[in-house]
């Protein structure tokens, strides 16, 4: 089965929202499940649960067909959703534009080339698909 993973904030914000569109399509386009993650950062107070992100998408959107909604903890966002990602053994990650900058920040950091989506590719075998708002 195709897996589409789609890492959001919440509240949704406006990226978020047309990140999640994307992901809706994308998911539809190749008769895929979805996976909505948000990620709670350890160093926050705030903690989301899984029914508060499901209501919120569910608001906004109705019920997107095969979706599950996944909420992790982790220190990294990017980390996060990496481990997310290996774990489930995504077919496509579609992340925001905003995401896939902090992204190349932290591919910087690891290799020399900044190009995330070859580096998520040949790491994790999966299309990276950058939505805009």
């Amino acid at each position: 089965m195709t897996l589409v993973v789609v890492p959001v904030r919440y509240p949704l914000s406006e990226h978020s929202r047309a990140t999640l569109e994307r992901a809706i399509e994308v998911a539809a386009e190749h008769d895929a499940d979805l996976t909505i993650l948000h990620v709670n950062l350890y160093q926050h107070d705030r903690r989301v649960t899984r029914t508060q992100l499901k209501k919120a998408v569910e608001r906004e959107f109705g019920r997107p067909e095969r979706a599950r909604y996944v909420v992790r903890d982790g220190f990294l966002v990017e980390e996060t959703i990496l481990d997310e990602v290996a774990e489930e053994g995504a077919d496509y990650v579609v992340i925001g534009r905003k995401q896939a900058s902090r992204w190349r920040r932290m591919v910087r950091r690891l290799v020399d080339d900044p190009d995330v989506e070859q580096f998520l590719r040949s790491k994790l075998d999966c299309q990276v698909i950058t939505a805009s708002p």
